[in-house]
């Protein structure tokens, strides 16, 4: 039987249609793909809401049998005007498609699409909470007064909008306690979900790269992922161990942490990191690795430690929120302070010294992934959670 008549024929029995509310189609696809595929397998009409659709993600869309939506967001900056009209406008779209259920992630999807179901009265609303991002992320410096009016809008507006969900789902407990402690969510609404999830399956363990040794990191071009700390790491190591190799993986950002191009290719041109750009599949690029590292300043759990750890890379990351759920420190890799260029090369080091400790370290990586973040488990808990609501 043709797999959209399956579809359709499910939900006319379910009679449950979600719009998933993002704010990218390409993390709509890599991050949500494995939830849309088995709402799609449950028998939900799956609406995939994304600001910058183009012909090729609508077909993998459509070939999750899902139905990609346009709608307007301007995925960074905060522009009031432009802002509430575009909430406007995806209330107007939500009251068309009539959904049973929302689910928005990421800052602007989960504020202005909760606001919009609420308005047109959709009768379940979920958000989830994956990072608290650019504006709480201590800076390190003297806080900018800019991004502490951020700060302080951003919470009015969550603190709205979340009023009006029927459960928010966390990625860490750090994250519920701010939220909390600011009064942003109700004890009620809350869910400890632990992490979005990877495909174990898809991610499969690969033998590291032992000569010459290898550390990669993979995120946004942003200050707060720790790239300026992997950068002065990596040039530590290299006056000690010159033959050792840094990679460097994404694009640039428009989002106000960004670092500039001549940034990055100043530390390509002093032959410290390779920067192959954003890359659409990461696992080329750990399969020539030994170790993971992100030196992030705050995250929710990140994706890309989950992704290397199924393929059994030890990971080198910080003892701050969110990367501190990916690694018990000795076991599977080493926990390093924020913003400390210096500790993050000593925990390179220890690779460099007892290269033993990749394979060993990678093995316990590995484990963890398959017990605490196979993506089809983490699907059921949602699936589960929306079904009591």
């Amino acid at each position: 039987m043709d797999r959209k008549f399956m579809m359709l024929n499910m939900s006319h029995k379910s009679g449950s249609r979600i719009s998933i509310i993002g704010n990218q189609a390409f993390s709509l696809i890599n991050f949500r793909g494995s939830l849309i595929d088995e709402m799609v397998s449950r028998g939900f009409e799956v609406f995939a809401l994304a600001p910058d659709y183009d012909d090729p993600t609508r077909a993998e869309v459509r070939s999750l049998g899902a139905e990609p939506v346009d709608y307007s967001l301007s995925r960074t900056g905060m522009n009031p005007l432009r802002d509430a009209a575009d909430m406007l406008r995806l209330a107007v779209l939500l009251r068309r498609l009539k959904p049973d259920i929302t689910l928005g992630y990421a800052i602007k999807p989960v504020i202005y699409g909760t606001f919009a179901a609420w308005l047109v009265r959709v009768p379940q609303r979920f958000a989830t909470i994956e990072g608290l991002g650019y504006a709480f992320t201590p800076s390190g410096d003297a806080e900018p007064v800019k991004r502490r009016v951020l700060r302080s809008v951003v919470s009015v507006l969550y603190a709205m909008a979340l009023r009006h969900a029927n459960l928010v789902f966390f990625l860490n407990k750090d994250d519920i306690d701010e939220f909390s402690k600011k009064r942003l969510v109700l004890p009620a609404q809350v869910f400890l979900l632990g992490g979005i999830g990877v495909d174990v399956d898809y991610w499969r363990p690969a033998q590291p790269v032992m000569k010459p040794i290898t550390f990669l990191l993979a995120a946004r071009l942003l200050r707060e992922k720790g790239i300026v700390e992997y950068a002065k790491a990596a040039w530590l190591i290299k006056r000690k161990h010159p033959d050792t190799r840094f990679i460097l993986l994404g694009g640039l950002d428009s989002n106000p942490g960004a670092l500039s191009h001549a940034e990055v290719e100043t530390w390509v041109a002093e032959g410290i990191l390779d920067w192959p750009g954003h890359v659409s599949d990461v696992r080329p690029w750990l399969a020539q690795t030994s170790v993971y590292v992100l030196p992030s300043y705050r995250e929710g759990v990140p994706r890309s430690t989950q992704e290397a750890m199924a393929m059994a890379r030890p990971v080198i990351t910080t003892d701050a929120p969110g990367c501190r759920e990916t690694v018990i420190d000795g076991k599977n890799g080493f926990l390093v302070p924020v913003r400390n260029a210096e500790a993050l090369a000593s925990a390179m080091e220890q690779f460099i010294l007892q290269p033993n400790l990749i394979e060993k370290m990678g093995q316990a990586s590995r484990r963890i992934a398959e017990e605490r973040f196979d993506v089809h488990k983490v699907n059921q808990v949602i699936l589960r959670e929306i079904g009591k609501c």
